[in-house]
């Protein structure tokens, strides 16, 4: 990908608000909700090449807005101790 191109960046990023909305909740959540919670999320324009230094600074990458409930069912035990999904 072109260094300059466009991409869309949640702020925070996302993985981060779908923990707090599932602590929040209290359960883990549903497609429906993390697709929502996806389509809500404040988003910035960066040139690509902003977008991988915010994810080395930060020290992780981001889900993809694309793949957003596959990635999180794959991130999620990691992040909450089980296997639930």
């Amino acid at each position: 990908m072109d260094e300059n191109q466009p991409v869309l960046v949640p702020i925070p990023a996302l993985v981060l608000l779908l923990l707090r909305k599932e602590k929040e909740k209290g359960s883990p959540l549903t497609k429906e909700e993390v697709l929502s919670i996806r389509d809500n999320a404040v988003c910035m324009t960066v040139p690509y090449s902003a977008a991988l230094l915010a994810s080395e600074q930060r020290g992780y990458d981001d889900i993809s807005l694309e793949n957003a409930w596959e990635d999180w069912c794959q991130v999620r035990p990691a992040l909450v101790g089980d296997d639930a999904s």
